[in-house]
């Protein structure tokens, strides 16, 4: 367990590195890194509501979440900031961002989840060990996809006018 809890933590740093040099921001990758606590709300209640026990499959499929479940969050920050350049205030990019890929999220969340589903049900002899990664993923990756639509949104939002709030101050200084 413990070098699972590495590799967890590993993934989020490798993952927060691509995202800083994607990005050249250090505050925009962690808008986007928010979606992984988001997921694991989503494996904890489905794994309570399922009555299972987190064991080290089901760890696994968190670690694949951490890569997974940032999709989404890359697709809209990354559109926010294209409008942004564009020349639009950042409010009505949030906006624009949100409408204009609100399909391409819900259809790449979509066609994981579905691809995943046989291995939830599973028939044969490693069926059971399979499953609690599949249902790991599926269930961080339904919450994640949801909230992802609301909270990272107002994160980006909020993120953004501290920054801009920074920078003004050491200009002025």
């Amino acid at each position: 367990m413990n070098s699972l809890g590495f590799a967890l933590m590993l993934s989020v740093i490798l993952v927060y590195m691509v995202l800083a040099s994607q990005f050249e921001s250090l505050i925009h990758p962690f808008t986007i890194l928010l979606t992984i606590p988001l997921a694991l709300v989503g494996t904890i209640i489905t794994f309570f509501v399922l009555g299972k026990t987190l064991n080290i499959m089901a760890i696994i499929g968190i670690i694949m979440l951490v890569g997974i479940a940032v999709n989404n969050s890359i697709i809209l920050v990354d559109r926010i900031n294209q409008l942004i350049n564009d020349g639009l205030d950042r409010r009505t990019a949030i906006i624009q961002a949100g409408q204009q890929r609100i399909r391409p999220i819900i259809m790449t969340s979509l066609t994981t989840i579905l691809a995943l589903l046989p291995l939830t049900i599973g028939f044969g002899e490693s069926a059971s060990l399979r499953s609690p990664m599949a249902l790991a993923v599926i269930g961080g990756l339904v919450t994640s996809t949801l909230l992802t639509l609301v909270v990272i949104p107002c994160v980006f939002d909020v993120l953004d006018r501290l920054k801009g709030l920074f920078v003004n101050s050491r200009n002025e200084v």
